[in-house]
C-alpha cells in the first residue's frame, strides 16, 4: 500500500487579508474627523467602487479612529450623477473631492495628498526618486493612460491601411528575409 503525500496547507484567508491591509505605504491619515462616499451601487463608478472594495479598507485598518460613511445608491442608466467624497477635517472644515471617471489609485494619492501628513510626503518622494509606483497596481493606470494616448490606426480605412503598411516596410528594425537578406 502506497504511503499518502503530506499536505502541505497555503496561507490561511486571514494572513492574506493581514497581508494586503499591512502592505506599504501605510495610509495613515491625519487630522480627519470622517469620510463620506456616495456612489452607485451597480453599472458606473468603477474607479470609486474598486477604491470602496481595496484601499478603503486598508485606510479604515490603518485609521480605526476614522468615521467613514458609504452610501451606495441606485443608478439607473439614465440618471447622470457624479460621484464624490466629502473629507471632514477635525476642525469642522469639509472638503469634497470629484472622484469621477478616475482609477482607485488616483482617488487614493488625491486623499493622501490632502490628509496623509509627513508620513506620505517622505514615502511618495522615496517612491518617485527611486522611479517606483506610489501604490500598489499603479502601474496598470500608467499603461491604460499610454494606451488611450496612442492613436490607433483603423484597418478598415484603405489610407490607414496603406499607411500602417508602409510603415511598416520601411521600418529598419524589421528583419530582412528571403532574397532580401542575401542580396547587399
Amino acid at each position: 500500500m502506497p504511503r499518502k503525500p503530506k499536505f502541505i496547507p497555503g496561507p490561511s484567508r486571514l494572513s492574506v487579508i493581514l497581508k494586503e491591509l499591512n502592505e506599504e505605504p501605510r495610509l495613515s491619515l491625519t487630522g480627519l474627523r470622517g469620510i463620506s462616499l456616495k456612489l452607485a451601487a451597480r453599472n458606473d463608478h468603477f474607479g470609486a467602487r474598486h477604491f470602496v472594495k481595496k484601499e478603503l479598507r486598508r485606510i479604515r485598518y490603518a485609521n480605526p479612529q476614522l468615521n467613514v460613511e458609504v452610501s451606495k445608491l441606485p443608478k439607473p442608466l439614465q440618471d447622470n450623477w457624479t460621484p464624490e467624497m466629502v473629507v471632514e477635517f477635525e476642525d469642522g472644515v469639509k472638503t469634497t473631492i470629484d472622484i469621477s471617471n478616475k482609477w482607485s489609485t488616483s482617488i487614493t494619492k488625491e486623499l493622501m495628498d490632502l490628509a496623509g501628513g509627513d508620513r506620505w510626503k517622505e514615502y511618495k518622494a522615496t517612491a518617485q526618486a527611486a522611479g517606483l509606483a506610489i501604490l500598489p497596481g499603479e502601474e496598470k493606470e500608467r499603461l491604460a493612460a499610454a494606451k488611450k494616448r496612442t492613436p490607433k490606426l483603423s484597418t478598415h480605412n484603405p489610407e490607414n491601411l496603406e499607411a500602417m503598411v508602409e510603415n511598416m516596410l520601411s521600418s529598419p528594425e524589421r528583419p530582412k528575409t528571403g532574397a532580401a537578406a542575401i542580396l547587399p
